[in-house]
């Protein structure tokens, strides 16, 4: 098993923890994982080819749904809420 592959399951696992915590907890590991992911995609299509980056990064934007679209709503200069 590569590096990036370890990693990647290490990255999931750590997601799936995240997911478990309060809402309120969430937000510091939350942003460290939104951070790394496509650090880790771009590792991950460099050593095994762009179709395991693409089966990575939609695995991403899948589990990440909402952070992203808060953060594209915020880039258009919306003000969307945070739920409590």
């Amino acid at each position: 098993m590569s590096l990036p592959v370890l990693l990647g399951c290490l990255w999931v696992l750590a997601a799936t923890a995240t997911a478990l915590l309060p809402m309120r907890r969430q937000y510091a590991p939350g942003i460290t994982l939104l951070i790394l992911a496509p650090v880790l995609i771009i590792w991950l299509s460099a050593v095994h080819g762009w179709g395991i980056g693409v089966f990575a990064l939609l695995a991403f934007v899948s589990m990440f749904r909402n952070p992203l679209r808060y953060f594209w709503r915020r880039a258009r200069g919306e003000h969307p809420e945070i739920p409590e």
